[in-house]
C-alpha cells in the first residue's frame, strides 16, 4: 500500500502554483483559468471511462490519476478546498446513501 494520499497531491499542486507556466503544467493549467482546467478535467473523465468500459485495467489506473489530478486543480481554480470536499463526504457519510440523496434541495 502506497504512502502517498490525496492530501499530498494536493500539497503537491499547492507549491506548484507558485512557479510560473513555463517550467510547470500545473502553473500553466491555473493560468489558463476555470474553463480550460474545467474541459481538460472532462477530457481525462471520458477518457477513463472509455478504459472503465474497455476492461482496460493499466488504461483505467492512469487515467484515474490524471482525473484526481485535475479535480484536484479545478478546485483550485473554483476556490474549493479538499478540505471542504473531505467535509462534505464525511457530512454524507454519515447517513445511508439513500437518505442523503433524498435531503438533498429539489428532491423533496
Amino acid at each position: 500500500m502506497t504512502t502517498f494520499t490525496l492530501a499530498d497531491l494536493d500539497a503537491l499542486i499547492e507549491s506548484r502554483a507558485t512557479s510560473t507556466g513555463d517550467k510547470s503544467y500545473t502553473r500553466s493549467l491555473l493560468d489558463a483559468g476555470t474553463p480550460r482546467t474545467a474541459k481538460k478535467f472532462g477530457e481525462e473523465a471520458v477518457e477513463a471511462v472509455i478504459a472503465a468500459m474497455e476492461g482496460n485495467k493499466t488504461d483505467l489506473r492512469n487515467e484515474a490519476a490524471d482525473v484526481l489530478y485535475h479535480l484536484l486543480v479545478l478546485l483550485r481554480t473554483g476556490g474549493v478546498s479538499l478540505n471542504e470536499v473531505l467535509k462534505e463526504l464525511e457530512r454524507r457519510t454519515a447517513q445511508s446513501g439513500h437518505a442523503e440523496k433524498a435531503a438533498r434541495p429539489g428532491n423533496g
